[in-house]
């Protein structure tokens, strides 16, 4: 076990209230695990991986990290810990690639001819060799974001982790962000937790997600098994030809779950089914409605869906 949590609570005070931001936080990590945290803004996400870091004292409960009880003043567990925060603030802007990279191993005890042999080969990989000498303020976000991740890297720790790596990322540097974490880990066998919103990043990284809502753990399961659990089926149907107003009238209102969406080919169908014979329904309405359809695709299940369902699940019904 790389990450043992059990029982972590964590409040804060104000002059009138108390705010429970942890309640009773219990998970494990194996080694080589990568484990996506989900939970919406204010549910205590960045409270436990401050606590994870040893930055903050939880109130309650014990952390373990590699066999190591994790305790805010004795640094022997944080060894086998490597983080980026969000924001990028594992850096100082005003110094260069390779200044920053020296800078933060120095702190943590590494000499400069271990960092130099290490680094060169690892900015070469990752597409950052020619800009080792530029300021990081100079660079774009998304090779800042690689810097950071680089460092982190480069510490060589055990564990790593990442708080909302792709935030505030345009569409390239998401994708190269990504699949830089794919090779990640894929090929460095780290323990890894990511703390994302990127639904996309959690599905292609994540082999099981911590999800978390008003400070406790409501999901703890593999990714496979979540989208599973949620497993209808969506369709598109494409027309032959526009549909008339009384056409659109009678799709809006015969079927829950679907909607009318304009693409550049033109406007389509859009239908989530949970049985399978609601599908021949479909067919006959269209049928009944003189709707000619041109093909129909499969749509892939959206894990942003099935995140906000169980979310939307706990706070009707309580943890699933």
């Amino acid at each position: 076990m790389m990450i043992k949590a059990k029982n972590i609570q964590k409040s804060y005070k104000s002059k009138q209230t108390k705010v429970d931001v942890l309640r009773d936080i219990s998970f494990s990590i194996n080694k080589g695990e990568v484990v996506g945290l989900l939970g919406s803004n204010g549910a205590g996400k960045t409270t436990l991986i401050k606590i994870l870091c040893n930055l903050i004292e939880a109130d309650e409960g014990e952390i373990f990290i590699h066999d190591t009880p994790l305790i805010h003043s004795d640094k022997r567990a944080i060894k086998y810990v490597s983080s980026v925060l969000e924001g990028n603030r594992n850096l100082y802007w005003r110094l260069t690639v390779k200044e920053n990279v020296e800078y933060f191993l120095g702190i943590r005890g590494v000499g400069k001819k271990k960092i130099e042999n290490k680094l060169l080969p690892l900015l070469r990989r990752f597409n950052l060799y020619e800009k080792k000498d530029e300021l990081v303020k100079n660079l774009s976000r998304g090779m800042q974001q690689k810097v950071a991740i680089i460092v982190a890297l480069m510490l060589d720790t055990e564990v790593l982790i990442l708080d909302e790596p792709t935030l505030g990322l345009d569409v390239q540097s998401n994708i190269e962000i990504i699949d830089f974490l794919l090779e990640i880990a894929k090929s460095e066998s780290k323990t890894i937790l990511i703390s994302s919103h990127d639904m996309k990043l959690i599905e292609k990284l994540c082999s099981r997600v911590l999800i978390i809502n008003d400070g406790e753990i409501v999901t703890d399961e593999s990714v496979n098994v979540l989208l599973r659990l949620f497993d209808v089926k969506s369709y598109i149907f494409r027309f032959n030809e526009p549909l008339s107003e009384q056409q659109r009238f009678n799709l809006a209102n015969l079927f829950d779950n679907s909607s009318l969406v304009e693409t550049a080919e033109g406007e389509v169908f859009k239908i989530t089914l949970t049985r399978n014979e609601d599908f021949y329904e479909v067919m006959e309405i269209f049928k009944k409605f003189h709707i000619l359809v041109d093909s129909i695709e499969r749509d892939q299940i959206d894990f942003e869906k099935v995140f906000l369902d169980i979310i939307r699940r706990t706070k009707d019904h309580g943890v699933i």
